[in-house]
């Protein structure tokens, strides 16, 4: 059993994107999963109800205090073999409270300067947990996010996020096919199975299972 937090202080750099296509691969990797909403917009909710995919089967709502996250993760915890915690931007206390139950925390970053600005508060707040925990957990790793590959800034994400000191890894790159694929209710791994946004996911979860 484990827990991931995927975290962020910025909005729009994919952390529901990711949160939810996770879910989906490591559901098809046959890994029984809850996904935990956590966020106020419920954007994962949302993105299930579209449709009757694998989200709508293990995507559950958090409505609680912030101190009541960690009680409902470890409830969870006992039924499946990955619990996905998705936090908010802007509070850092949810996110703060994932992190103290998360073995590992993800921060997706998107490629702009004001992204890594605030990747640099969102790292502060899982570091905090770690230390209050007195403990090497939970793991932090960075996820390069809404990359284009056909810009300098894209290009170098990967390397200015190295220079954090904090292990990278595999990116996710911005595809409309992502996009539709919640227009249906669906993960990309039900949407569009093979195709390069697929794939991306695919190595992602792959990394991540290995650290687990």
């Amino acid at each position: 059993m484990a827990i991931v937090a995927v975290a962020g202080r910025k909005g729009g750099v994919g952390k529901s994107t990711i949160a939810g296509n996770l879910a989906g691969e490591f559901l098809r990797m046959r890994k029984s999963v809850i996904l935990i909403d956590a966020d106020p917009q419920h954007s994962l909710v949302e993105w299930a109800a579209q449709g009757d995919g694998l989200l709508s089967k293990c995507v559950e709502k958090f409505q609680g205090k912030p101190t009541a996250l960690a009680a409902g993760v470890r409830a969870a915890e006992k039924h499946v073999d990955l619990v996905i915690i998705d936090t908010p931007p802007g509070l850092p206390d949810i996110a703060y409270q994932a992190a103290l139950v998360a073995d590992l925390v993800l921060l997706p970053c998107g490629p702009s300067r004001l992204d890594i600005l605030a990747l640099k508060e969102a790292l502060a707040t899982a570091l905090a947990a770690r230390a209050e925990r007195r403990s090497k957990r939970p793991r932090i790793r960075l996820v390069p996010s809404k990359v284009n590959l056909t810009t300098r800034l894209g290009r170098t994400l990967t390397s200015a996020l190295e220079e954090m000191g904090k292990k990278v890894l595999p990116p996710i790159c911005q595809r409309v096919i992502v996009a539709e694929a919640v227009d249906f209710g669906l993960t990309i791994p039900e949407f569009a199975p093979g195709s390069p946004a697929h794939e991306e996911f695919r190595a992602l979860a792959k990394a991540i299972h290995k650290l687990l």
